[in-house]
């Protein structure tokens, strides 16, 4: 499965489960750390133990592995990685404070859900 074809199924795994303001950033040619972030919230540190785990799921039903995952226990910030495509699920507050989205916007890298 190429970049983009994960990045789309992991948007539409994600968006079945309610997360919400999904953003894509293009990180291709910006960072080493991956090509591409997918950004959302959940609105409870619940929903966002829920995403990782049904994200982990899904994605195993298609043949791909998350490779780590980290921040699941607390529930504020996970992140999944799947390589290319890293996955940074925030509680809504959480994300609010860090600005995550803003720290990669380079004026034409992101992409709304």
């Amino acid at each position: 499965m190429d970049e983009k074809e994960l990045v789309k199924n992991i948007t539409n795994i994600l968006e079945n489960k309610k997360a919400s303001n999904i953003r894509i950033i293009d990180l291709e040619g910006l960072s080493s750390l991956a090509d591409y972030f997918v950004v959302c919230s959940g609105r409870s540190t619940t929903q966002v133990k829920a995403l990782v785990d049904y994200l982990d799921e899904e994605m195993e039903k298609l043949g791909v592995n998350m490779m780590r995952q980290e921040g699941k226990q607390e529930g504020r910030w996970a992140v999944a990685d799947f390589g290319d495509v890293i996955v940074h699920i925030f509680h809504d507050e959480t994300r609010q404070t860090y600005q995550f989205d803003e720290l990669w916007d380079n004026g034409n890298n992101i992409k709304n859900i």
